[in-house]
């Protein structure tokens, strides 16, 4: 038997390697867009930048240096000019398609960061998967404007998995909802209708404000937002603002909040600062054709009937009297259970008709609450 030449035999100490194979090389040499890899064959390995990563910003040097061990896939053995050709984010997109495949098997809870806001949703990159997040995904409420998520850490769970179609879907929304179906059992486990809580406004509308008061959204109503009138919501409240609101009603799921606290009611003490014949100053607030309505300070509205505007006749309020003006005038009616106010300024004018101006009370008992019930209709 003849005797191996060195030749031979060292090409028989050297291994074999196939296409998609999966080897470990030590880094020999490192440029900017390559590294070179001894991976035990009769060649080097070549690992190019585009072959490392899909960040195209990314200095090898950087990451990578001399004497770095690693595993790599060859995805060609010869390149036509003897080199073998590697690849590391191919296998890393191999391991992570099986690492994303048990996250999906397992409704797994997965943390990235967001690689690109695009029109229709949100990409993040998990062990070099590429994962889609629809905007409808993102949020349990509607978000126009994605771009406030760009570079934050957030966290989903993959609804669908397609490696075939390398179609990968995450959904954030799903996790929102389970965080905010916790926190509202442990909320309505603490509160009670009475109670003071803090919240924050998390939107304002033409009837009046949500409140966050922490997993559950209060209606503030306009109504309940001041013992005076507020002519808008949006001019009093904004996004972000921090109130301290009562709970006035708890209705299964729905919280109705109040800002009309006990302690600033104008009418805890309206019976001793208008007790009939007291003369009193306020603004015209509003007018209907029978009289016009004035208040007297915030959430006190007193009713100045047509018939008691003047000594003469007159037609209609508007005719004597506009919106804002200041009027003196004599309580001539307290009515503190249905908190009905009367007033008169004739009284004033002509304070010897004493029992004209009695008549004349008589002649201004209107319902007032139903008064400005069909006014605010109206408008």
């Amino acid at each position: 038997m003849s005797e191996l030449t060195f030749e031979q035999m060292l090409e028989e100490s050297i291994k074999t390697i196939h296409a998609g194979e999966v080897v470990e090389g030590t880094v020999i040499d490192v440029k900017p867009d390559e590294i070179i890899l001894n991976i035990g064959y009769k060649s080097d390995g070549i690992l190019t930048k585009n072959e490392y990563t899909n960040d195209s910003s990314v200095d090898l040097t950087a990451v990578v240096k001399p004497g770095d061990t690693m595993e790599v896939k060859v995805l060609k053995v010869n390149d036509g000019e003897g080199q073998v050709v590697l690849t590391y984010k191919r296998l890393a997109a191999d391991r992570g398609n099986r690492r994303i495949e048990e996250a999906y098997n397992n409704q797994e809870v997965l943390k990235a960061v967001v690689s690109q806001v695009l029109e229709g949703g949100l990409s993040v990159v998990v062990d070099e998967v590429r994962i889609f997040i629809p905007a409808s995904l993102v949020s349990d409420t509607y978000e126009k404007d994605l771009t406030k998520y760009a570079g934050q850490e957030i966290e989903f769970v993959i609804s669908e998995y397609n490696p075939r179609r390398r179609r990968y879907i995450g959904d954030r929304r799903q996790l929102i909802a389970a965080r905010k179906a916790e926190l509202q059992k442990e909320l309505f486990a603490r509160i009670k209708e009475g109670d003071v809580v803090e919240g924050t406004v998390k939107n304002v509308t033409d009837f009046g404000a949500f409140i966050d008061l922490g997993g559950v959204d209060g209606l503030l109503h306009i109504s309940e937002m001041s013992w005076g009138r507020i002519e808008h919501p949006k001019k009093v409240f904004k996004v972000g603002d921090q109130l301290k609101v009562l709970i006035k009603e708890i209705n299964g799921s729905k919280v109705a909040l109040s800002l009309k606290f006990d302690d600033a009611n104008p009418w805890k003490d309206a019976a001793e600062k208008y007790a009939p014949g007291t003369v009193v100053t306020g603004k015209v607030a509003r007018m209907t054709d029978f009289g016009a309505f004035v208040e007297l300070e915030p959430g006190v509205d007193a009713l100045l009937h047509v018939s008691q505007i003047a000594k003469e006749h007159i037609e209609k309020p508007a005719d004597v009297l506009s919106v804002g003006q200041e009027i003196t005038a004599k309580v001539v009616d307290f009515n503190e259970t249905e908190r009905k106010i009367s007033l008169s300024v004739k009284a004033l004018l002509a304070p010897e008709h004493a029992a004209g101006e009695e008549a004349d009370s008589d002649e201004v008992s209107v319902d007032i609450d139903a008064v400005i019930a069909s006014q605010e209709d109206a408008e």
